[in-house]
């Protein structure tokens, strides 16, 4: 696996890789050529913009992408079909906090000449071109909601969930072809490809912008479970219940809504949060079973009113160190991001951050780096002594960042 492969897959929610076997295997992925640079892409959700910025270090910005080229096309559509229409409102309105929703995730093409977006209140996927700011393909998602996106080992093969339809769409990276897709639980999310590229997994968490979050009326959220499918033929291989998990284990009161998620480098373990609670659950693969649920500290400025929380989401972002032995926890509400030893489970600082919605880990390996939504700034925070590093401001609501490449002298879009 090359240099960049390695890194890349953990920039996906810490090495989001996992077989069914437990067993990890080296991907035969490109080696990335001289003439890419790798870089951090950043998703500034309500701008509707993806900043470039190093991927260790200072962080430093290099460029920016405006990733809705588009924009009074779809617009124009939307308000001529009704159905549309409402769907639009009621993103902006509800998962959106009264804001457009027009970056959710991104990758970089294997030869970095393309970035690949998903755009919620578009409902699609496209492709844009890194050196002209085009639009190479577009790709209409199921339903009226565009989510999560998850890369293949290989660079060659992008998964999107189609919240609303409970679908998810494989496509060709670079075409924008559709190569398969699957049924899932209701709202599909979180998209995980194994190391080997065989399986996909998915993480449904059900209905997360209603107002019935009282733990009574978990009832009401809807189907939550974690789909597994082979990769090429993309037929169901397994099923995993989390809430009888987590009932065996004595956690009835905790929602199996699964959120953000990280496995060991072993992928003897997952360890991922859920609906509206304060830490994170630890998972052995081999014996389906919970084996540890970790109880982070509460923010006293912290609102006790459920229905507050962003989405359901109390914590919201997860990633691991490349050697395993740290998790770094983006404490979404509590405002807050702390590194915890996975041995012992025991938290380091709480750096100090506005409303951290992604965590994933720099490019040297070296630093967890988290969005703040809240402040608009991305920061990375060092895995040894738990302490922040550095802060780049980028642009209005950064949620996803993802390691990625473009050509060693890209700074931006050439000037139309």
């Amino acid at each position: 696996m090359s240099a960049f492969r390695a890194r890349h897959a953990w920039s996906i929610a810490a090495a989001l890789v996992l077989t069914v076997t437990g067993s990890a295997t080296a991907a035969g992925a490109p080696t990335a050529s001289a003439d890419l640079r790798e870089v951090m892409f950043v998703g500034n959700n309500w701008d509707g913009t993806a900043d470039v910025i190093k991927s260790s270090g200072d962080l430093a910005k290099i460029g920016r992408i405006n990733v809705v080229p588009d924009k009074e096309q779809r617009l124009a559509e939307i308000n001529a079909d009704p159905i549309k229409w409402i769907y639009f409102q009621a993103i902006r309105n509800g998962v959106g906090e009264g804001h457009d929703q027009f970056v959710d995730d991104m990758y970089s093409t294997p030869d970095g000449s393309a970035m690949v977006v998903s755009r919620p209140s578009f409902a699609d996927v496209v492709s844009i071109d890194l050196a002209t700011g085009k639009i190479n393909w577009r790709f209409p998602v199921s339903g009226y909601r565009s989510d999560h996106m998850a890369v293949s080992p290989d660079g060659k093969r992008v998964a999107v969930s189609a919240s609303i339809s409970n679908t998810v769409h494989v496509l060709d990276i670079t075409t924008g072809k559709q190569l398969g897709s699957f049924k899932t639980g209701d709202k599909p999310h979180e998209n995980v490809f194994s190391a080997d590229g065989k399986y996909l997994w998915n993480m449904s968490i059900g209905d997360v912008n209603t107002a019935l979050d009282e733990p009574w009326l978990d009832w009401t959220k809807g189907d939550r479970r974690i789909t597994v499918v082979d990769a090429t033929t993309y037929e169901q291989v397994k099923v995993i219940d989390m809430r009888e998990r987590l009932d065996a284990f004595g956690r009835s009161d905790l929602s199996d809504a699964v959120r953000p998620v990280a496995f060991s480098p072993d992928e003897s373990k997952l360890y991922f949060q859920v609906s509206f609670f304060n830490g994170f659950v630890e998972y052995d693969v081999a014996t389906d079973k919970v084996t540890r649920v970790k109880t982070l500290p509460k923010n006293p400025a912290t609102s006790d009113d459920r229905t507050t929380w962003v989405n359901d989401s109390r914590h919201h972002g997860m990633s691991m160190s490349p050697d395993g032995s740290k998790l770094c926890v983006a404490g979404t509400m509590d405002d807050y991001a702390t590194v915890v030893n996975r041995s012992t489970l025991q938290e380091g600082p709480l750096v100090t951050a506005s409303k951290p919605y992604w965590a994933t880990v720099s490019g040297d390996g070296k630093s967890c780096v988290i969005s703040e939504s809240g402040s608009d700034q991305v920061t990375a925070i060092d895995f040894a002594t738990g302490k922040k590093t550095a802060s780049v401001a980028v642009g209005d609501h950064p949620q996803r960042v993802r390691l990625a490449q473009v050509a060693a002298d890209w700074t931006g879009p050439a000037a139309k």
